[in-house]
């Protein structure tokens, strides 16, 4: 297969295995962290083959095999994955090592939570995706982590500020050491509006018409990867400090899961991030 070239990501392959990591990120000597690709898994037909979801039809045993070798690769225990319960808003959950197994190996006793936030080492955050924006973040003096989910209703509500927010109130965390990886997920090429979206991003402080491309039949073009990076400019982060992708879901569902490529009829990725123990 050929794979999508990135300037701005990390790829790393191990035999059908593919995941990426993030350069700000790798930086961080106690950080373990990935974003999924579709490839390099045991399910079969519609979700072939590396799908993290078990809700959406797949074979749960197929699912954590699929968690089983992604974890592997990057060194953490899918038993401590905490899995996030996303609905498009903006609530982020503060997570310790009671959590950990919910959503993988017990049920989940919370509800609408698209964010995770942890300062305890060896707990592994997981938020999925399918064409929506991964958010990882990691300050390497507080020693937090933290990951979120951020489709457009999230990147509208400013997803990214409410986490780095809740990192400086409850962690005591600055924004100016918090390094950030936003993910892939659909991309400017991809990301065709109609105007009511279009107005919701307008009414931004950090938005622009950069942001946007017009087309002629009356639809926009949304460069969600841009705004989420003013996001986390606007809420005191680095520029140096953000990786941004350069991969666009859309354009490569034979790589990722794209909701929009697929019509819903999908697997799911995943972002993990941990402390190591």
């Amino acid at each position: 297969m050929n794979l999508p070239t990135t300037h701005t990501l990390t790829p790393h392959a191990e035999g059908a295995l593919l995941y990426y990591t993030f350069p700000t990120l790798d930086a961080v000597p106690f950080v373990r962290h990935a974003v999924s690709t579709r490839l390099g898994g045991v399910s079969e037909g519609i979700f072939e083959s590396m799908n993290l979801s078990f809700g959406r039809g797949d074979d749960p045993v197929r699912v954590r095999e699929n968690f089983d070798r992604l974890c592997g690769a990057i060194g953490v225990e899918t038993e401590r994955i905490v899995l996030s319960r996303q609905e498009h808003h903006t609530f982020v959950r503060n997570v310790t090592a009671a959590d950990c197994g919910k959503g993988i190996t017990r049920e989940r006793d919370y509800d609408d939570f698209d964010g995770l936030l942890t300062d305890e080492p060896g707990v592994v955050l997981c938020t999925q995706y399918a064409d929506c924006v991964p958010l990882l973040f990691a300050d390497p003096k507080r020693r937090v982590v933290g990951t979120s989910h951020s489709g457009w209703k999230g990147t509208v509500a400013e997803m990214g500020r409410v986490t780095v927010e809740r990192m400086v109130t409850d962690y005591g965390c600055r924004p100016e050491d918090i390094v950030a990886g936003i993910g892939p997920s659909i991309g400017p090429c991809c990301f065709e509006v109609d105007e009511p979206v279009y107005d919701r991003f307008s009414e931004m402080s950090v938005w622009d018409e950069t942001c946007v491309k017009r087309m002629p039949n009356g639809k926009f073009y949304i460069d969600m990867w841009q705004v989420n990076r003013r996001i986390l400019l606007a809420a005191g982060l680095r520029d140096e400090h953000i990786s941004v992708t350069d991969l666009c879901t859309r354009c490569r569902p034979d790589v990722f899961w794209s909701h929009r490529a697929t019509n819903g009829v999908r697997g799911s990725l995943a972002a993990l991030i941990s402390i190591a123990e």
